[in-house]
């Protein structure tokens, strides 16, 4: 397996994101990872491992979500009201997510999903263990030191701001949503022999519809793909596609961004 990522063949990545992730590997700094929903952040990890032939870890952060969480899990609970004794301590702890990659046998990908999700806390309290690839259990007295540095990729929403701190620390790369060519590129990765006229055609109404002001939840690339597919099961003729936009629920999840779209759609 190559040491650089490429892309995959499930994944189209443009030149500037693959530039993004070499870097981010060369100077063993997470990658930190925007974009609008849909533009393939959360499986932009997926194609790395694939592409590297690396197994994948997945941290999946919610708004309960401490640092913690990611080292080791202490089941003080167990122990006080078990019937085994305090004598071996070590088998009482779990380790998380970061755990899990620090002592894999070989590099890993780990994915931490939606930093932004969790408190303000949270970035800054797992700076030293990003940075220093280690961690201290208390409980039993051991340091988890990482056996090989793994490839973090970070990914956000942008629904807070990240610490300076934690920025710093980071190769930043924003995903631009893809323009009609690249999206083309994407959509022929999902449907082998594709109508090229019905390719066109859906492009149209999907970026004249992205275009609107007045749609508030945008389409994104897994509506275009969805959408597709309704469209062949359906047996939509192609020539109805921009005039009449069939099975608009697809491309649109709000009632207010559809009746927009019905008021202005010529």
């Amino acid at each position: 397996m190559s040491e650089t990522f490429q892309g995959s063949q499930d994944y189209v990545a443009s030149e500037e994101l693959m530039r993004a992730v070499n870097i981010a590997m060369v100077l063993q700094k997470p990658l930190l990872i925007k974009g609008e929903p849909g533009t393939g952040k959360t499986v932009l990890a997926e194609a790395i491992a694939k592409s590297l032939g690396k197994e994948l870890i997945i941290w999946n952060i919610k708004s309960t979500t401490k640092a913690q969480d990611g080292l080791y899990v202490y089941d003080v609970v167990h122990i006080q009201f078990g019937g085994e004794g305090v004598d071996d301590i070590e088998k009482y702890v779990k380790l998380g997510k970061l755990g899990e990659a620090f002592t894999a046998d070989d590099q890993v990908i780990l994915l931490i999903d939606e930093i932004d999700k969790a408190d303000l806390e949270f970035p800054n309290d797992l700076l030293w263990e990003l940075d220093r690839m280690e961690f201290h259990i208390p409980e039993t007295g051991r340091t988890v030191t990482a056996k090989h540095r793994p490839i973090v990729i970070i990914t956000s929403n942008a629904e807070k701001e990240l610490p300076d701190a934690f920025l710093r620390r980071c190769v930043f790369h924003y995903i631009e949503f893809p323009d009609r060519e690249l999206m083309a590129e994407i959509v022929n990765v999902h449907f082998q022999d594709l109508d090229q006229h019905l390719l066109d055609q859906v492009l149209e109404a999907f970026y004249r519809i992205r275009s609107l002001p007045q749609i508030k939840k945008k389409p994104s690339t897994s509506e275009i793909i969805d959408w597709i597919q309704a469209l062949q099961h359906g047996g939509v003729a192609v020539d109805r596609i921009v005039k009449e936009v069939p099975y608009l629920g697809v491309l649109l999840k709000k009632n207010e961004d559809i009746d927009a779209l019905r008021a202005s759609w010529k």
